[in-house]
């Protein structure tokens, strides 16, 4: 007989017991299984699986199935069916279930951009209780929350996380605490109380009080990072230091030997690549300072500016130069000293109608190792496709930000104006703006860049109303200006409204809101302060409107930018724009009058050209800083054109002075 079990078909045939139950197994396999992840766990799995498990199971697995498609539905980019899901969880939930629920729904909360509720739904949570995978999501999670804001609280979060993270997501962790602990002043990183016990925490607010006392000497700098590392041992950045801050430990001076000058000197841009040049070689021959002689005349390069180039990195001011100069206020800010070097060799190469692939290599044929240039946005834009080993200075901005780790992008940008604005006025304590642009790309541009930083500042949406022609506005100056707008639309914008919101488990998802509660929510009181972005001649016409539209102290301050800001306003103009402030570089807020007399006589008082022959002096001592630029992390120049520091993609952002009508005078804005 045979030793094994055997059934008996119908038609006579003997089947093995190991077949039998190989068959019933594959059907068994469609059933329902319970999840072979736990649902506090990693929820590596694809939301189509999850929810057709989910449909399958009738028993306690049902929720835990649902849970984990929940996070994959977000994983995946997928917030509304997440959101939709997420209601359909039943009531009776396990402990473990409750507690997993409650950082799925802060999660699904996140991922709607409904930020507020979702930090109530952490605040719920006793992080005790979680098991590593789920602490590392409630740390991302109170990170998230914060949309960008710095505050003792999110470093704790990145401190916290850090050991529960391993390869690419721990250097990452390390990387974005450093970042976040460099955007603290060193008055707000030295108010900082914290427990006894924060030996981690302790060690990195250290780090970053040796970095702040030596960002500007890279040798410094090096020595006290490594004295350091032997201090804190075991902190974990002592064991991997941020990215950055270990770039300073291989930092080496660009060559500046040989540069490179590529600029418009021909073809309807040559008066800004001409403007440009004189401050470069100012700089470089250590002249800047020097005052014009006494009855020397306009340069006779000085010409009646062209219509503008939209593709030119020109100042945002209007051109309306005149004869005049206007009252120069003085201010204590500080200019750099330039960088004067006699054995600098400087080839400028003519960019119009030339292309620019060719001009890089004649460059780099021609010896150079730095390019200072170009200046026109179109030939910024190919920078990132034509691949060269030179270092590049470019004059402008490109329209995407790009990190090239040999380019750094300098540009007399409006965009850049508006971020420096929406600082300002917060630190004013203004929360409610209303900007005014002129319509189209330009003043959309300005208005997103605006609104942008104002939501990094912990603003909520901005008000934005576009600008018509000067016939427009001489047409409505008996109707005045209403201060309404529509809100200008960030990546932090909230997503369509549902139709109601949801309670799961006792906690409430609220919808949500629709771009009218936007509006209404964010100036629900009164536009309390509107940035103006128009020219001298036009803000002649608006300020007297935006007089009109309150009364007393109903009446919203008023911010302009340097597009306002020109030679030859005299005491009329300044007494009518009573209490405007408005920011400019600091060559022309009198921050060194003897070189504003040079350049004022150099230019005809043409303050555009005036900013250029500022922004190529200033080219000139980036050009001579480029590696500490391009890759020591908190690195500043004070320049003509402002304060200068770099972004992680290299883009130099410039902070201005402020200043402000007041009886017929100029006088500078402490914030």
């Amino acid at each position: 007989m045979p030793s094994s079990m055997t059934f008996r078909t119908r038609s006579g045939r003997l089947l093995p017991a190991i077949i039998v139950a190989m068959l019933l197994a594959s059907c068994t396999g469609q059933a329902p299984q319970a999840p072979t992840e736990s649902v506090q766990g990693a929820a590596t799995g694809s939301s189509d699986y999850y929810l057709q498990q989910a449909q399958q199971s009738s028993d306690d697995n049902k929720a835990d199935w649902q849970l984990l498609a929940v996070r994959a539905l977000v994983r995946e980019g997928k917030a509304a069916e997440a959101y939709n899901q997420l209601k359909t969880l039943p009531q009776e939930l396990t402990a473990a279930q409750q507690l997993e629920q409650k950082l799925t729904t802060a999660e699904v909360q996140l991922a709607i951009k409904d930020f507020a509720p979702a930090a109530t739904t952490l605040s719920t949570i006793d992080p005790t209780a979680l098991t590593n995978d789920q602490k590392a999501r409630y740390y991302q999670a109170q990170i998230d929350a914060s949309q960008g804001r710095v505050s003792l609280g999110v470093i704790r979060a990145y401190i916290a996380q850090e050991p529960l993270l391993q390869g690419q997501p721990h250097q990452d962790n390390i990387d974005r605490t450093w970042m976040s602990l460099t955007q603290l002043s060193p008055q707000d990183a030295s108010s900082i109380v914290i427990n006894a016990d924060e030996n981690t925490l302790q060690g990195w607010l250290d780090l970053l009080s040796v970095w702040q006392s030596n960002k500007q000497d890279p040798d410094l700098l090096k020595a006290g990072i490594k004295d350091w590392q032997r201090r804190y041992p075991v902190n974990p950045a002592a064991k991997n230091l941020p990215t950055q801050l270990n770039n300073v430990l291989t930092f080496q001076p660009a060559s500046t030997g040989k540069i490179a000058l590529f600029l418009p000197m021909s073809g309807p841009a040559q008066v800004y690549g001409n403007a440009i040049q004189q401050g470069f070689n100012a700089a470089m021959t250590g002249q800047v300072s020097q005052p014009a002689p006494q009855g020397a005349s306009a340069d006779q390069n000085a010409q009646a500016q062209p219509p503008v180039d939209p593709n030119a990195a020109v100042s945002t001011s209007a051109p309306e130069a005149t004869a005049n100069q206007a009252e120069q206020p003085q201010t204590p800010a500080p200019v750099a000293t330039p960088v004067a070097s006699s054995n600098a060799q400087v080839k400028v190469y003519d960019t119009n109608g030339q292309p620019l692939a060719a001009l890089l290599t004649q460059a780099q044929q021609d010896g150079a190792t730095l390019v200072v240039g170009p200046l026109l946005k179109d030939q910024v834009n190919e920078l990132a496709s034509d691949q060269t080993p030179l270092n590049v200075l470019a004059l402008n901005q490109p329209e995407t930000e790009k990190n090239s780790p040999n380019i750094c992008y300098f540009a007399l940008s409006p965009e850049d104006e508006a971020q420096d604005a929406a600082r300002h006025m917060w630190s004013q304590q203004k929360r409610m703006p209303l900007l005014l642009v002129p319509r189209g790309n330009f003043g959309d541009r300005i208005a997103q860049a605006f609104a942008n930083e104002w939501q990094k500042l912990g603003g909520q949406t901005v008000l934005k109303q576009g600008l018509g022609s000067a016939g427009e506005l001489r047409s409505s100056i008996g109707s005045g200006i209403r201060l309404t707008g529509t809100p200008v639309m960030t990546s932090n914008t909230a997503a369509p409204a549902q139709a109601q919101g949801v309670t799961i488990g006792g906690i409430t998802i609220p919808a949500p809101p629709t771009d009218a509660q936007i509006v209404q929510g964010s100036s629900g009181g009164a536009v309390d302060s509107v940035y103006v972005v128009a020219t001298q001649s036009e803000l002649t016409l608006i300020k007297p409107m935006l007089d009109m539209s309150g009364s007393g102290r109903s009446r919203p301050s008023v911010y302009a930018s340097s597009r306002s800001y020109q030679a030859g306003a005299g005491p009329d103009y300044r007494l009518e724009m009573e209490g405007v402030q408005f920011s400019d570089i600091p060559l022309l807020a009198g921050s060194n009058p003897a070189l504003m007399q040079q350049a004022s006589a150099k230019f005809g008082n043409d303050y555009s050209l005036v900013r250029l022959y500022a922004m190529g002096i200033d080219a000139w001592s980036l050009a001579n800083h480029f590696s500490q630029m391009r890759t020591l992390p908190g690195f500043e120049v004070s320049g003509s054109t402002g304060d200068l520091s770099a972004n992680s993609n290299c883009v130099i952002h410039r902070k201005m002075p402020w200043l402000q009508y007041r009886q017929g005078s100029l006088v500078p804005v402490s914030s």
